[in-house]
C-alpha cells in the first residue's frame, strides 16, 4: 500500500519526507485554501520538492465536464503530464474522465461514498478511486469495509484501478486497509505522525538506553563502547 500525504503545507510535507517512506502528495481545494497562498504557487513548490516522478494529485473545481477537462489541461501544463487529476465521481465527472482517459491522463476519482461510484469511475478510466473513510463512518456506514469492497470489485472485474483511501481519523483504519492490500492511502500529517506514537514503544527504547548507559556511561552509544 502506498502512503501519501494529504496536505499542502510544504514545511509539513518536508518533515514527513525526512522521516517516513512516503510516495507523494494529495491536495484538494479546501487544503489549498487553508494554505492562504495562490494555488499554483503552492503546487509548484510541492512538485519541485517531491520531484517529477512522485505522485501529486490535484483536483479540478469546474462544475461541467468541459470545464473539468480545461482545469485538467491547466493542471498538467503547470505541474507535469504525469500529475493525477482528481475528478469528482458524478455524471459530469464521468464524462470528463472518459475524455481525459482518451488523452492518456492520470485520473483520480474523488468524492466517493459508494462502491457504485468507484465502479463507474474505474470503467470511465480512473486509475484511483478515493473513498472518504471517516466521512463514510460519520454517515453511519463502515468506511473501511466499503474501501475493501471497492478493492474487491476492481479485482473481480479486472479493472485497472486501485483504491486511494482518504479521510482517516486513526491509524487502525490505515492498518486494516494495509493488511487488506489496497493500493494506497492518503492521510493528514497529524495521522501520519501518530502512526508510531505509542508509550510502550517509547518506554522500551528508553529502557534499552538506560541499561546500556549503566554499562558504558551516560550519553555513550555503540560508537563509544
Amino acid at each position: 500500500m502506498k502512503l501519501i500525504i494529504d496536505d499542502a503545507h510544504i514545511d509539513q510535507i518536508k518533515k514527513i519526507y525526512e522521516f517516513y517512506p512516503v510516495d507523494g502528495v494529495t491536495t484538494n481545494p479546501t487544503i489549498l485554501a487553508q494554505s492562504g497562498r495562490k494555488p499554483y504557487d503552492v503546487l509548484k513548490e510541492i512538485r519541485e520538492f517531491i520531484g517529477a516522478d512522485a505522485e501529486l494529485h490535484v483536483q479540478v473545481v469546474a462544475k461541467t465536464a468541459e470545464g473539468m477537462v480545461e482545469d485538467a489541461h491547466r493542471i498538467q501544463q503547470e505541474l507535469g503530464k504525469n500529475t493525477f487529476v482528481k475528478i469528482p465521481s458524478i455524471e459530469q465527472g464521468f464524462k470528463a474522465m472518459k475524455i481525459l482517459k482518451a488523452e492518456n491522463a492520470n485520473i483520480t476519482a474523488t468524492a466517493i461514498y459508494t462502491p457504485m461510484q468507484a465502479f463507474l469511475a474505474a470503467k470511465a478510466g480512473a486509475s484511483y478511486a478515493a473513498p472518504y473513510i471517516n466521512r463514510i463512518d460519520n454517515m453511519g456506514y463502515d468506511g473501511v469495509s466499503i474501501a475493501q469492497h471497492i478493492h474487491d470489485i476492481f479485482k473481480n472485474n479486472n479493472l485497472n484501478a486501485n483504491v486511494l483511501a482518504a479521510s482517516f481519523k486513526n491509524s487502525q483504519q490505515m492498518l486494516d486497509l494495509a493488511e487488506y492490500g489496497v493500493g494506497a492511502a492518503t492521510a493528514s500529517p497529524d495521522v501520519i505522525f501518530a502512526l508510531v506514537k505509542n508509550e510502550a514503544i517509547t518506554s522500551a527504547i528508553n529502557a534499552f538506553i538506560r541499561d546500556f548507559e549503566s554499562l558504558v556511561g551516560e550519553g555513550k552509544t555503540m560508537k563509544d563502547a
